[in-house]
């Protein structure tokens, strides 16, 4: 091997040592931050519980308020980059409307009820006063992606005449709100466990209720269901 591998080699490792740590920094930031608040987190707790100096933290993100920052908007990013998968699942034509919406809501569910997803959540809307301009920045880099993301599917869904949707983003609003919003009060904001079957029969309900609304025959329910 020549020296100028030899310092290329070097140069890559130096590089994801410099990456692993940041990760270790803003997953033990983050655990901080959501068990004491912003507020209450120190930087040294921070440092020790992700196994690195306080000076590393501010030689690689700053200040406490600029790891905070960056921290719920780099969180958001990654859960979203997962979010956004689901729509793989996404149906392409009437044969398969309901099971494909039913696993898009699965794993939409799945996705924001991951506890670092449901951290964000929480550390949002608690430090909503504090931070008045971050709701819009997390939102951006995550929920908003994925909503104008459904809405596409579902205006393809709309032009084939398999759906009646005139709006698109607010019918995707609506199918995350009819598939998730009862979840958070069930789980305490993500702080207890939820019953697999109330998730199922919450998802199958709100898909239910979203064809009814913005299907274009009786059928666009399950076979067998009777309303």
């Amino acid at each position: 091997m020549s020296v100028g591998e030899n310092g290329q080699t070097a140069g890559v490792r130096a590089d994801r040592g410099r990456l692993d740590k940041r990760r270790a920094i803003v997953e033990a930031a983050l655990r901080v931050f959501a068990r004491v608040g912003y507020a209450q987190a120190s930087l040294d707790v921070i440092a020790a519980e992700a196994g690195v100096s306080k000076p590393t933290i501010y030689n690689h993100l700053g200040s406490k308020e600029k790891l905070f920052r960056y921290v719920m908007t780099e969180t958001a990013a990654r859960s979203n980059a997962k979010t956004l998968d689901v729509l793989t699942e996404f149906p392409a034509g009437p044969d398969r409307l309901r099971p494909g919406l039913e696993a898009v809501a699965r794993g939409l569910v799945d996705c924001y009820c991951d506890e670092q997803s449901e951290s964000v959540r929480r550390l949002l809307y608690a430090e909503a006063v504090r931070f008045p301009d971050l709701f819009d920045e997390v939102r951006a880099s995550g929920p908003n992606q994925f909503t104008e993301a459904l809405a596409g599917r579902l205006a393809r869904l709309a032009n084939a005449g398999h759906l009646r949707v005139e709006d698109p983003v607010r019918a995707a609003n609506q199918f995350i709100a009819l598939v998730y919003e009862e979840l958070p009060g069930m789980s305490a904001l993500g702080t207890r466990p939820l019953d697999p079957a109330q998730v199922a029969e919450v998802v199958g309900a709100g898909v239910d209720t979203f064809l009814r609304a913005f299907g274009t025959a009786p059928s666009a329910t399950a076979p067998g269901r009777t309303d």
